[in-house]
């Protein structure tokens, strides 16, 4: 009778893990389709739910399916308590931010993601297989698999965090030659630390918790001094770079509990991560290793163009300008993003549309403040995807534009990329306003762009300015085309 008890539990047992199996498999699918979808503002909303749900999927069915050493997992309420509460936070936070904070949010949640897997490696820690050590000592796949999730989960924990006060403004970029070579100093350290652990024989796992956490502290030092003089301009490129690691860091997860969901997660998140930074940096045309440790953004170029004379436009002016032309291109940045004007410049694109004006968007990769942050913007907005096209596309063109409107953007339209070689952004692809028939440029003021230099766009014969906040202009702008 006790060896059918047994067996009926051995099969219910490998049921249980057939069906996860499964589920996991399923949940990966998702996550891939879901991927797929993102590269697509008309299907990126889909994507996100499919994504969504097989993270829900993968997670119901660890639950109530998983099973170690026979055993299912306990402390529901506390699992309960914690997703409930985890859920009922990213809800409420992800409700009330602002567009303008989106980056911030990524960030934040980025970093939480790092905070995560480093927490896991901590825990497992003690728990290496007793079998591995015997046999190896620390010098196996388990904790080497540990050592680097706590050490890339920690670094993209506080890189992140550095990240989110550099966006939201309260943290300054601090540069030094010492720093740099501190930062050098704390990685060579990261590495004799975990070859240190590793090479220790069958020593006493409690023993050598101390340098575990002396590892993870270091790491977060680093971290934070890694991001900490990267310059604003950057700041793109460097979320892209700290997805990659969060990424690396839940493959890492996965691999230690050998579960396929989260192995395959990881590995999404850290290669999309990996390849998204690379394309960041094609589009400043600058090397990842210039952006780390290069002063693009963080100090002023110490040699300006000659400037000439600032020309104002009345909205008057713009409103006549705007109706009898025949093609407008309209080059947003994160001036927009702060005005909220998203909704309005769709407004005046529809009624200028209404005219037989045919009107576009030139977005530039690195407009705004992360990756793909003025398709997001725009979306909102309900701006038709075909109007949106890249600034490659727009260059093309942008001889035959009678009118090109610059809303908030400053450094991807700025000519010095192209003509000043003493520029720190001489060589990165800009969006050529230089080259519409009109330019026509809605700032708040003559404040610099992420850059800290001059834009001598702003000086050209063609160009003229339109002071204030954008929306208070653009909807000044609609009424008068009405009254036209």
């Amino acid at each position: 009778m006790d060896k059918v008890i047994e067996f009926s539990k051995n099969m219910q047992f490998t049921y249980c893990d057939s069906i996860l199996e499964i589920i996991y498999l399923v949940a990966s699918i998702l996550f891939i389709l879901g991927l797929k979808m993102l590269s697509h503002p008309e299907t990126a909303k889909r994507g996100n739910l499919l994504a969504a749900g097989g993270m829900l999927i993968a997670i119901i069915g660890t639950l109530f399916l998983h099973r170690h050493n026979g055993h299912r997992m306990g402390n529901y309420m506390y699992i309960f308590i914690a997703i409930a509460l985890g859920t009922a936070v990213g809800w409420i936070i992800a409700r009330r931010v602002k567009m303008t904070k989106m980056p911030e949010l990524v960030s934040f949640f980025n970093g939480m993601g790092g905070a995560a897997a480093a927490l896991i490696s901590l825990m497992e820690f003690p728990h290496i297989d007793k079998e591995l050590i015997a046999q190896h000592g620390l010098l196996n796949w388990q904790a080497l698999v540990i050592f680097l999730g706590l050490v890339i989960g920690s670094i993209s924990f506080a890189g992140s965090m550095i990240a989110y006060g550099k966006l939201d403004g309260k943290i300054k970029d601090i540069r030094s030659k010492l720093l740099r070579v501190i930062n050098i100093i704390l990685l060579i350290s990261i590495a004799v630390f975990i070859a240190f652990l590793m090479t220790r024989g069958q020593a006493d796992l409690k023993t050598l918790s101390p340098f575990v956490y002396l590892l993870l502290i270091v790491s977060l030092i680093y971290g934070v001094l890694f991001v900490l003089p990267i310059g604003g301009a950057d700041m793109p490129v460097v979320i892209s770079l700290l997805n990659s690691f969060t990424g690396v860091a839940a493959a890492m997860g996965g691999f230690l509990y050998n579960n396929l969901v989260m192995l395959t997660g990881g590995i999404l998140v850290g290669s999309a991560g990996t390849i998204l930074t690379i394309l960041m940096c094609k589009a400043m045309n600058r090397s990842l290793f210039n952006v780390i440790v290069g002063a693009f953004g963080a100090t002023a170029s110490t040699h300006e163009s000659e400037q000439g004379s600032i020309k104002e436009i009345s909205i008057s002016d713009i409103a006549v300008l705007l109706s009898y032309s025949q093609k407008i291109m309209i080059v947003p940045g994160y001036g927009l993003a702060v005005a909220q004007a998203q909704h309005l410049t769709y407004e005046l694109d529809k009624l200028l549309s209404e005219k037989g004006v045919d009107v576009k968007y030139a977005i530039h990769p690195v407009a705004g403040r992360m990756p793909g942050h003025m398709n997001v913007l725009l979306a909102e907005a309900d701006v038709p995807y075909e109007k949106l096209i890249e600034s490659d596309e727009a260059n093309t063109d942008m001889q035959n534009v009678d009118v090109a409107v610059i809303v908030g953007a400053n450094d991807v339209v700025n000519p010095a990329a192209e003509n000043d070689p003493s520029s720190p952004i001489y060589g990165m692809p800009i969006v050529q306003a230089l080259k519409a028939k009109n330019i026509i440029v809605m700032k708040r003021g003559m404040g610099k762009g992420y850059a800290a230099i001059e834009n001598n766009l702003f000086y050209d014969d063609k160009t003229r300015m339109l002071f204030g906040n954008a929306k208070d202009s653009i909807q000044t702008i609609i009424s008068e085309i009405k009254s036209i």
